[in-house]
């Protein structure tokens, strides 16, 4: 065998070995490249208890009860599906029903969904774009009063005749002014 064909060889062995690895990270990630699951998708995969996810959709109008010692208890729906959710802690100001809610945590055993963090968005025309384009799939995209159900009541929204002069989110450029977060998502406890 000549340098030359045992380099090819060489080249060859390597990049075979690089392809095999790439293709197995992928495969064992495929799940968890997801940055949240609607709650169809949840009920679709059968995702096992106890199995960490982030749960990302609306919190359903009329599902919100708040217990003793800042235990809270609604359900996440995409429209289709709703999960209950529970939560013991302090909420965002801007988590109310009717508005998006991107949850992480745990299903038990009886299919509800234990929550450990929460996250809201911060201003009132922002959505994360998965739960955008989840709300699109199902049909329940933009109401006369905002983002939400229909029917639901989205106080704080600026209706459509309202944002004179505003930009959507995707046609903001430019970083935001310093201490100041436009359009993101930011957990329980941070100021904006």
């Amino acid at each position: 065998m000549t340098r030359k064909q045992r380099r090819l060889t060489l080249i060859g062995t390597g990049l075979g070995v690089l392809g095999v690895a790439a293709a197995l990270v992928l495969f064992a990630l495929k799940d968890s490249i997801v940055f949240f699951n609607s709650p169809t998708d949840v009920v679709e995969k059968h995702v096992a208890p106890g199995a960490r996810i982030r749960l990302g959709g609306l919190v359903k109008p009329g599902t919100l009860v708040r217990g003793d010692n800042l235990s809270v208890k609604f359900e996440v729906t995409d429209g289709n599906t709703s999960v209950p959710v529970s939560y013991t802690g302090i909420l965002p100001d801007l988590f109310r029903e009717g508005q998006g809610v991107v949850t992480e945590g745990a299903l038990d055993g009886l299919g509800h969904f234990k929550a450990d963090s929460v996250l809201a968005k911060h201003d009132e025309n922002y959505m994360p774009k998965e739960v955008a384009d989840a709300l699109k799939k199902q049909g329940h995209w933009k109401t006369e009063s905002g983002y939400g159900l229909a029917g639901s009541e989205t106080k704080g929204a600026l209706a459509p005749s309202e944002t004179k002069g505003a930009t959507a989110p995707s046609e903001t450029k430019g970083a935001a002014a310093p201490g100041e977060t436009k359009g993101a998502i930011a957990p329980i406890g941070v100021k904006k």
